[in-house]
C-alpha cells in the first residue's frame, strides 16, 4: 500500500512539472496577444499616367490673321495648258460635267451640314466651318454616265490629310454614281496639276494663287453660281511648338508677336516650302525685316533655325515632333496628327 501511494504521489510530481513547462513555453509559440498591431498590408503605388504620345501642341490660334478659306474652282476646257517647261498642250479633256456635279454636290446643305459636323464626334469641336456666305444649291445634280463617271480632283493636303475628303466623297460617289480620283498637295502644286490640264477642279485654299489661276484664264463659271471661286467651308491656321514653348509664343499678344519672338531666339521652325496656301500664309507672318520668301536665298543665313521641308502638312508636322520646333498648320489636320498618335493615315 505505502508503495502504490509513493508511485501515485511521484506521477503528480512530474505531471506538475509538466504543466509548469508549458506555461514557459517561448514566445514564438504563442498565439499573439490582442495589443499588438496588425500585419502591415502592401498595397500597389498608384500607376503613373502613360506620357503624352504628342509633345507638339497648339499655342497661339483664332488670331484674326489665321483665317483659313476653302475654295472650289471648276477648270475651263478652253483654258491655256502648257507643260512643266511653258510649252503649249493641246486635246486636254476636262470633265466638265462630272465637275459641276461634284461643285453641285459641294454646295448642297447636305454636303455643307456634313462638313460642319465634321470632327465632332471624335474630337468633341468643329474642324471645319460653314462660311455665313456661303451660297447654297438646291438644284438637281447630274448622275455619272460611264463618259462622265470619273472625275480629277486636285486638292491642297489639309482637306485629305484631316480626313474630310474621306467623309464626303464617299456619300457622293455612292448617290450619284461617281468615282473622284484625288490629288493632294500643297495649294500651288495642286494649282499646277490643273494648268497642265491632269484636273476637272480645284478645291484649294490661298486666295492670291486663286485670283490669279481665274486671271489667267484657267476657271469657269459654274451653273448656279456668280462667281469662278466659290467658296465655302473654312478654319484656322494654328501655331503649333513643343509644350515647352521656349519662344513664349503662346504668351505673345498677336500671332506675329509670336513669329518674331521664334525668330529672335533662333528657335527651330519648319515651314512647309512648296507653296501652299499654308506656307503662302507663314510668309505673311515673319517680321518684313527678315525678308523670309518663297526664295532659298532669302533665308540662307536663317538655316540653323529655319528649315524648308517642301513637304506636305503630315510630313512637316512630324518632323516638328522630332525636331522639336514651331510650324504653322491648319488646325483640321493637326488635330488629326494627335488623334493619330503623331501620325498622318
Amino acid at each position: 500500500m505505502k508503495k502504490t501511494l509513493s508511485f501515485l504521489l511521484a506521477l503528480v510530481m512530474v505531471l506538475g512539472l509538466c504543466a509548469c513547462g508549458a506555461s514557459n513555453a517561448p514566445a514564438a509559440t504563442q498565439a499573439p496577444a490582442a495589443t499588438e498591431a496588425p500585419a502591415t498590408v502592401e498595397t500597389e503605388a498608384p500607376a503613373e499616367e502613360p506620357a503624352a504620345a504628342v509633345d507638339t501642341k497648339i499655342l497661339y490660334e483664332a488670331d484674326d490673321s489665321m483665317l483659313n478659306t476653302y475654295t472650289v474652282i471648276a477648270v475651263n476646257p478652253d483654258a491655256p495648258f502648257t507643260d512643266a517647261d511653258g510649252n503649249a498642250v493641246s486635246d486636254v479633256a476636262v470633265n466638265t460635267a462630272g465637275a459641276d456635279a461634284l461643285i453641285h454636290w459641294l454646295l448642297s446643305q447636305t454636303a455643307l451640314d456634313m462638313a460642319a459636323d465634321f470632327g465632332m464626334e471624335d474630337y468633341g469641336e468643329h474642324l471645319f466651318y460653314v462660311k455665313d456666305d456661303a451660297p447654297v444649291y438646291d438644284g438637281e445634280i447630274a448622275a455619272a454616265t460611264e463618259e462622265t463617271k470619273t472625275i480629277r480632283l486636285s486638292t491642297t493636303t489639309s482637306v485629305k490629310d484631316s480626313g474630310l475628303l474621306d467623309y464626303l466623297l464617299p456619300v457622293f460617289q455612292s448617290e450619284y454614281g461617281y468615282e473622284v480620283e484625288v490629288q493632294s498637295a500643297g495649294t500651288g502644286k495642286a494649282i499646277a496639276a490643273a494648268k497642265y490640264g491632269n484636273a476637272d477642279l480645284i478645291l484649294v485654299h490661298s486666295k492670291s494663287q486663286e485670283t490669279s489661276f481665274v486671271e489667267e484664264g484657267f476657271a469657269r463659271v459654274v451653273d448656279g453660281f456668280e462667281a469662278e471661286r466659290v467658296s465655302f467651308i473654312y478654319n484656322y491656321f494654328v501655331l503649333c511648338g513643343p509644350s515647352a514653348d521656349p519662344a513664349g509664343a503662346a504668351a505673345c499678344a498677336t500671332v506675329k508677336d509670336a513669329f518674331a519672338a521664334i525668330a529672335e531666339g533662333k528657335f527651330v521652325f519648319i515651314s512647309r516650302g512648296d507653296g501652299s496656301g499654308t506656307h503662302t500664309k507663314e510668309l505673311s507672318l515673319w517680321p518684313e525685316d527678315l525678308g523670309i520668301t518663297a526664295e532659298a536665298e532669302s533665308f540662307a543665313d536663317y538655316t540653323e533655325w529655319y528649315t524648308s521641308a517642301n513637304a506636305g502638312m503630315g510630313a512637316c508636322l512630324v518632323m516638328a515632333e522630332q525636331m522639336g520646333g514651331y510650324i504653322l498648320t491648319d488646325k483640321a489636320t493637326f488635330l488629326t496628327f494627335v488623334a493619330n498618335n503623331g501620325q498622318i493615315a
